[in-house]
């Protein structure tokens, strides 16, 4: 289920939930709508609102911190690779072989990951994965063996003096680093809800739904303004799911470095 439909899901049942109070309210007993019992369930409304505000607003925190971290280590990212282009550049001509399977590597990514944007210009990658092969984000299986055999290509030289011996030596822990940084941004990639902490939200959410429909007058206004809140905890709900999973949904962390260091490592 999308980022989308799950805010959609959420909204259809919190009206639900309001559309159920509305209906018990006239089938319960009058002793259940005196004053004091309506006073006791705006206590307890009030309480749950309390806790599902203060767990939206940590939510929506967490959800930014995933978001901005993935985006901190994208940019990193590009940065270790326009330095591993570095070192092997320097190495001389016999690097070229890694060199070119960094550079399609690069560009494949970029358009495997941001496919919801223009691919990169040049016919020298692989544009479109294999399918049912682990194609989603950088992830991909066919990526990682990408970087695996530039990565072997790299151990195969064979330095004729002591300077092209460190070279290659600093090129080899570049691409440790390279795929280390790889899969740190893949977890990432896959998000920090707990979907039992989300259903117990939305519980919440749910129960206190139920109480507006029970004391809510019965009149255009209310409705609205119940279907606005709705709405708006909806949209939440949406914000949250899309910063938590970087690569989907509307929110996207920006390929930008990524094509930088592309041009980097085509020049």
């Amino acid at each position: 289920m999308t980022e989308l439909e799950t805010a959609a899901v959420v909204f259809l049942c919190l009206l639900a939930a309001t559309g159920l109070g509305v209906i018990v309210r006239p089938l319960l007993p009058e002793e259940h709508k005196a004053h004091e019992t309506v006073q006791l369930l705006k206590l307890v409304v009030g309480m749950l609102v309390t806790f599902a505000a203060l767990v939206l607003g940590l939510l929506t925190a967490s959800s930014k911190t995933v978001f901005d971290t993935t985006t901190a280590d994208i940019r990193t990212y590009a940065a270790e690779l326009i330095q591993l282009d570095n070192s092997l550049r320097e190495y001389g001509t016999d690097a070229d072989v890694p060199r070119h399977i960094l550079r399609a590597y690069t560009a494949a990514a970029i358009a495997s990951t941001w496919s919801q944007e223009p691919p990169p210009a040049g016919d020298y990658y692989q544009k479109t994965l294999v399918p049912g092969y682990g194609t989603d984000n950088l992830d991909s299986r066919v990526l990682g063996a990408m970087l695996e055999r530039a990565q072997r290509y790299t151990r195969e030289l064979q330095p004729p003096d002591a300077f092209h011996q460190k070279l290659a030596e600093e090129a080899l822990g570049r691409f440790d680093r390279v795929i280390q940084q790889r899969w740190k941004i893949v977890e990432e990639a896959r998000g920090s809800a707990s979907s039992p902490f989300d259903r117990i939200l939305v519980f919440w959410l749910l129960v206190i739904f139920l109480c507006f429909g029970l004391i809510a007058p019965r009149n255009a206004l209310a409705m609205v303004t119940i279907t606005l809140g709705a709405l708006s905890i909806a949209s939440a709900v949406l914000v949250i799911l899309d910063l938590d999973t970087p690569f989907t949904g509307s929110i996207l962390v920006p390929s930008q470095p990524m094509r930088d260091a592309l041009s980097y490592l085509n020049r």
